[in-house]
């Protein structure tokens, strides 16, 4: 997986190491972001000082422009193209290490600042609890975190997800052994899952 320089990105640019401003006051938090090739297509990461913030998928100039847009809004500053940011450079490494079949677990620090109440709930339970090469059922995670009763509100939860692949969101599926709907499209899904052996990886 290679750091897409993005020659074209939008807003301003960084050194290759550039960090986000540290002088913005405590409410403006200012995230780096760089978009990488992966065997799913274009991923677009973005990161904090606190941690990663989001993971994008397809991220097409139009997607890309979209999820730095709504980032800056909700953070209070525009993100800044950095794709040799210190901040990027442990998830670009695990992410690769990840889709090469080299790693089953991420050890990265994350933003969770995205997302708040159940949802935040339900995906911190599907991050430690949910191991690569297994499943859950949505109202198998609902009454994991004490609500049985909200299968329905943790496959709301999974569209919300500002991390997937590091948070499993695709590891979550129906009871009745179908795959469930996913963000990122079920082809996007069910190569994850053939990634991990739950599924088998395509002939084609």
């Amino acid at each position: 997986m290679n750091a897409n320089a993005e020659e074209r990105g939008r807003g301003p640019s960084a050194d290759p190491g550039g960090e986000p401003d540290a002088g913005r006051g405590p409410e403006r938090r200012q995230a780096v972001w760089a978009v990488v090739d992966s065997d799913i297509g274009p991923l677009l990461l973005a990161a904090t000082g606190t941690g990663l913030v989001t993971v994008a998928f397809h991220a097409t100039d139009d997607v890309r422009d979209a999820t730095v847009d709504r980032l800056g809004s909700r953070l209070g500053a525009e993100p800044v193209r950095a794709p040799g940011s210190p901040l990027l450079a442990e998830p670009i490494r695990q992410l690769a290490a990840y889709f090469a079949g080299e790693r089953r677990a991420f050890e990265l620090p994350l933003d969770w600042s995205l997302i708040s109440g159940f949802n935040r709930q339900v995906l911190r339970e599907l991050a430690s609890g949910v191991p690569f090469g297994t499943v859950v059922g949505y109202g198998d995670l609902a009454r994991r975190v004490g609500q049985p009763g909200a299968a329905q509100a943790v496959g709301i939860a999974m569209g919300a997800n500002p991390l997937p692949v590091v948070v499993p969101c695709h590891r979550v599926v129906e009871s009745d052994g179908g795959i469930g709907g996913f963000g990122g499209g079920l082809e996007t899904k069910r190569q994850l899952l053939a990634l991990e052996g739950v599924l088998p990886q395509p002939l084609f």
